[in-house]
């Protein structure tokens, strides 16, 4: 299989190929949850203290959600807030997200995803050069062209934490069925 990061065929150059980064980090999203169970989910990691991958999903649908509105350079309506935020909770951490499926948190994502692929294809790769606050209290800057950079890289990011929930799920599964054959 040969990999290439080619651009859209209905963008410019540089967003076609920045967006074929998002593209290929949503597959690889898609792979990573598939055939995963409400209850794997939903698990926190040892002792409960890491994000799920739902909590993952919805922060980085949200994150993006934000970049697409920068992108069109509108703000983000409250009605959406509502629906997808807010960002962090009281205590500056992802907000709890328990018994919302997969296939759920995936079809929102992909509602961005496409919200993202129609703003990209209104973009010229001169308006990548257009600067753009961002943050949370300690507000950045940054060109367009950084902004869909990053929500390829943060999805990736986010993947990396995953997959080791996976893993740690894989192994609290098997340990507590060792367990569980030994009683």
């Amino acid at each position: 299989m040969l990999y290439d990061l080619k651009g859209e065929a209905k963008m410019s150059p540089i967003v076609g190929m920045l967006f074929s980064a998002v593209k290929e980090n949503n597959q690889r999203l898609k792979l990573i949850t598939e055939g995963m169970s409400q209850e794997e989910a939903d698990y926190k990691g040892p002792n409960s203290n890491f994000n799920s991958t739902a909590q993952l999903i919805k922060h980085l649908t949200y994150v993006d959600l934000n970049w697409v509105y920068r992108l069109m350079g509108e703000p983000l309506s409250n009605a959406l807030i509502e629906q997808y935020g807010p960002m962090l909770d009281e205590n500056n951490k992802l907000p709890m997200i328990q018994g919302k499926s997969i296939t759920t948190l995936l079809a929102n994502y992909e509602v961005v995803m496409n919200m993202l692929e129609d703003t990209c294809t209104q973009l010229t790769d001169s308006d990548l050069d257009k600067v753009v606050t961002f943050g949370h209290g300690n507000e950045k800057q940054a060109t367009l062209r950084w902004g869909i950079w990053h929500i390829a890289d943060h999805s990736r990011y986010h993947q990396a934490h995953m997959n080791q929930n996976r893993k740690w799920y894989k192994e609290y599964v098997y340990v507590f069925q060792r367990d569980a054959d030994n009683l």
